[in-house]
């Protein structure tokens, strides 16, 4: 392994970095600095992929039966249908594959390193272990080191551990490839690269997907069904034909006509119009999908597993609380922007001191982008979010240094945990302010103030901590002359500012939308336990006071002796995890895991996430969601799903996609299995009413291409059921025929069949052309239920299917009056009152599909009533 050979060589740092030589050599030896990438995946694999599909091998099938009987305009259709199927799904996962490439260009392509004495700019790929990497602020981290030079160094590390706030980092500690430097400068020696880096032992666990999704298994399971019930009834169809005397040709030929007319073959079509059409609108959305059935996989998700920071939260600190000894407020306003207000009964005036305080004694800097209109933070964004909040009290940075300039500066550091600076005033008089952790400025000798105000700031400091804030506590005095350091000692305390990674503003409502849809929201993050709590209650997911788990307990830490750990509630009785909706301090195992118990408890899970830390657990879950603009290039190459513009309201829509799709798959198996059913009823009743062969088998196929090819098709476009998101979704294990779907096919088929079979008997009888007839009103039948099947019927919704029906309905009189085709069919012409007759019996097919519909309406078993948040 590369990281164990570079572990056991001695490498000595030297201040002119490795020769160009030694770098070369080394990067020959254990390859480039990337994440172990799947190769390109080849057109002819793509293609084997989608012709695998069960839905492709029943159309093979289908086809293949239509060759059979000679019939090769019929199987010529099939096989259109496959190769139309089969390209859209290819072109599909190529445009995704592209679209993921362009965002891997967010990731930093260059690192600095010294060689040969001098600093250069490199490729960050050419990075090899033993180089002397030089880091500043905003740099993203190429590789493992080990910091050698440290000079106030802040990393975030969000992205690979799930901390909101940035680490302190000092000579001798390691830093990760991936992470940020914020703040300050340093210089590291890489001790790992590539695959042995931490984010590629991470990369390394998403070896396994997550096998078939919910729509392909139900479908198998339809597909075996259909086939066996199909065969049987065929078989019984051709033995009774036999049994009268039929020729043995002619009933092999209309058994085998029967199979495809039963086979739904436009099935697949369906499925893949409506997954194209959703993943067409959710790229107007800003969501790419990379797998077309990850569409359908929302549409039966029962968890949604997400990430805290830069998922439910923006990923920027803002103060969100002002507190000094006379007055407390709450903050408004999100971002590092300076539009906000105060929120309570105090004057802002009770807050200048505190604020101005806190943006003198301050490193970072906020910058605006007149592109896109939004304010960046360059340094500490704990220290730019006291910057945000003094400019919503109309306190300039600039101003305020140009007022009082900075003399000297006391860094901050993990010891001391404050940072100190010196300022000049008026008269050679100097102020010192420090801001740093309650537990070390609120106490003598730093503070000179009342020991009772010290308390009640430490008690207001210990609730704001554990309500999930980071509680800086700000202090100055003022000295007579100039000093030749900030003292620490003998200050008065100011007040305390508390500061949160705030809830991004669409995620309260997204995820109140999940749990009205029956989806119970679930949050997994590497965070404090506290931080936690604090996003959680706020966005619903956790009733006040509930239980949260920290997994550190699932690894086996003890609360008595980690005052940090929290105790896990009960596990369940097969050992699992305890099924709770927030676990903290997770690490990426332990996200796996968590997400493989909620699965193997038969849960559809989705996960979100944009960290190296969340890819893991992306791959696992039933459908990955990454964030594209903030997210890492593990957790993007891991997601079936990528939303460019980070909104948690797209998940949303692309649940309501899902079911959209699963709701017209349903549609097309309630109106092509009642058709089949139909054809296959009526060739078994009509004997008994004298009807020796009620329809040929060129007439059986002509009908089964005509209702089963564009409407059936078209079928699968229908707008989404304005009430889709207020049911629960389906138990996963549910099968697609089920809650009230065969009892629909059953009803709607003893219609279409007493229409037929009826029309026929009196065309009988009265010496008409009852074949004919039949055949017609099989058809208009058919296409009346397509009609009686939409979304929203009277309204121009889905003008493709009113297209086709009408098409066909043309074709089917085609069938009785052209020529050629009537030679074909074996149909004879229709007088008008005949025709009229049967066109008229014909519109009971949409009434009985509008009856049923209104009658039986759309019932889906709940796995679960709509979700509550969690006690």
């Amino acid at each position: 392994m590369r990281g164990e050979r570079e572990m056991s060589e001695p490498m000595v740092l030297s201040r002119s970095g490795l020769s160009s030589a030694e770098a070369a050599e080394r990067l020959e030896r254990d390859g480039p600095n990337l994440l172990p990438a799947k190769p390109p995946t080849p057109l002819w694999r793509r293609v084997a992929g989608q012709l695998r599909d069960p839905l492709i091998i029943v159309l093979l099938a289908a086809a293949a039966l239509t060759a059979a009987t000679g019939d090769w305009t019929d199987m010529a259709v099939i096989l259109l249908v496959i190769v139309v199927n089969t390209s859209v799904g290819v072109a599909q996962e190529v445009r995704a594959d592209r679209a993921i490439t362009a965002l891997s260009a967010l990731t930093a392509p260059a690192a600095r390193v010294v060689r040969d004495g001098t600093q250069q700019e490199i490729p960050a790929a050419e990075v090899v272990t033993g180089d002397l990497l030089v880091l500043a602020e905003g740099d993203i981290v190429p590789a493992d080191a080990r910091l050698r030079e440290a000079a106030a160094l802040l990393v975030d590390e969000s992205a690979l551990t799930g901390e909101s706030v940035p680490v302190d980092k000092a000579s001798g500690d390691e830093v990760a490839a991936g992470t940020v430097v914020v703040r300050g400068r340093g210089r590291a020696e890489v001790s790992a690269t590539g695959s042995a880096s931490a984010a590629g032992r991470i990369a390394a666990l998403m070896v396994t997907g997550s096998g078939l999704t919910p729509l392909q298994r139900r479908l198998v399971g339809v597909g075996r069904l259909l086939a066996g019930v199909t065969v049987f009834l065929c078989v019984v169809v051709g033995a009774l034909g036999l049994m009268r005397g039929q020729p043995v040709e002619l009933m092999v030929v209309t058994a085998i006509s029967l199979v495809v007319a039963a086979v739904p073959e436009s099935l697949p079509a369906v499925v893949t119009l409506s997954l194209a059409l959703g993943a067409r609108r959710m790229a107007a959305r800003h969501a790419l999908v990379r797998r077309l059935h990850a569409v359908e996989t929302l549409g039966s998700v029962t968890v949604l597993a997400t990430d805290k920071t830069g998922t439910l939260t923006e990923g920027r600190m803002v103060v969100r609380r002002l507190w000094t000894p006379t007055a407390q407020a709450a903050l408004t306003g999100t971002g590092y922007g300076p539009e906000g207000r105060l929120d309570g009964d105090s004057a802002p005036e009770a807050f200048t001191g505190l604020l101005t305080a806190a943006a003198l004694c301050n490193d970072a800097r906020l910058l605006h982008d007149d592109e896109d209109e939004e304010w960046r933070a360059l340094g500490d964004p704990t220290e730019a979010a006291l910057l945000a909040a003094a400019a919503k009290l109309g306190l300039n940075r600039h101003d305020l240094h140009r007022r009082w300039p900075r003399l000297a500066e006391r860094p901050f550091d993990s010891a001391r945990k404050r940072m100190s600076t010196l300022h000049r005033l008026p008269g050679g008089r100097a102020r010192v302010i420090c801001k740093g952790a309650p537990e070390v400025l609120l106490r003598a000798p730093v503070l000179a103030d009342d020991p009772a105000l010290l308390n009640r700031a430490a008690e207001h400091a210990e609730l704001l901590a554990r309500q999930g804030y980071r509680v800086l506590a700000v202090a100055e005095a003022d000295l007579p002359s100039v000093p030749e350091e900030a003292p620490e000692e003998g200050l008065k305390l100011l007040g305390l500012v508390a500061i949160l990674d705030p809830p991004r503003e669409a995620a309260s409502g997204a995820l109140a939308a999940c749990r009205r849809a029956g989806i119970r929201p679930v949050l997994i993050t590497g965070d404090h336990p506290g931080t936690a709590r604090a996003i959680a209650t706020e966005l619903g997911i956790l009733m006040p006071g509930g239980t949260i788990v920290d997994c550190r307990t699932l690894a086996g830490a003890d609360p008595q002796t980690d005052p940090a750990a929290v105790p896990p509630a009960p596990a369940t009785s097969a050992g699992q995890p305890p099924d709770a909706a927030v676990y903290a301090r997770a690490t990426p195992e332990q996200k796996l895991d968590l997400i493989e118990s909620m699965r193997a408890g038969g849960e559809v899970v989705a996960m979100t996430g944009d960290g190296v830390n969340d890819g893991p657990a992306l791959r696992r879950a039933d459908i990955g969601v990454a964030m594209g603009g903030r997210g890492t290039e593990v957790a993007r190459q891991a997601a079936d799903l990528v939303l460019a513009n980070d909104n948690l309201d797209t998940v949303v829509a692309a649940v309501e996609e899902g079911r959209r799709v699963y709701a017209n798959i349903r549609r097309f198996l309630v109106y092509g299995l009642s058709g089949g059913a139909t054809e296959i009823a009526v060739m078994l009743l009509g004997p008994l009413f004298g009807l020796a062969l009620p329809l040929l088998p060129a007439q059986i196929l002509w009908v089964n291409l005509l209702t089963h090819g564009l409407p059936g098709v078209a079928l699968g476009g229908e707008p989404a059921d304005p009430a889709a998101m207020s049911r629960p979704p389906c138990p996963p294990d549910q099968s697609i025929l089920r809650a009230g779907l065969w009892q629909r096919v059953v009803r709607i088929a003893v219609v279409l069949t007493a229409v037929t079979l009826g029309v026929a008997i009196w065309a009988l009888h009265t010496g008409r052309p009852w074949q004919s007839m039949a055949f017609f009103a099989l058809g208009a039948s058919q296409l009346g239920v397509a009609l009686g099947s939409r979304a929203r019927p009277g309204s121009l919704a889905n003008p493709a299917l009113l297209a086709a029906v009408t098409g066909a309905l043309l074709l089917q009189l085609a069938g009785l009056y052209v020529p050629l085709l009537r030679d074909l069919l074996g149909t004879e012409p229709l007088a008008l009152g005949d025709l009229a007759v049967v066109s008229g019996l014909s519109v009971l097919g949409y009434a009985a599909a509008r009856l049923d519909r209104i009658l039986h309406r759309e019932r889906t078993p709940l796995s679960r009533p709509p979700v509550a948040p969690e006690n």
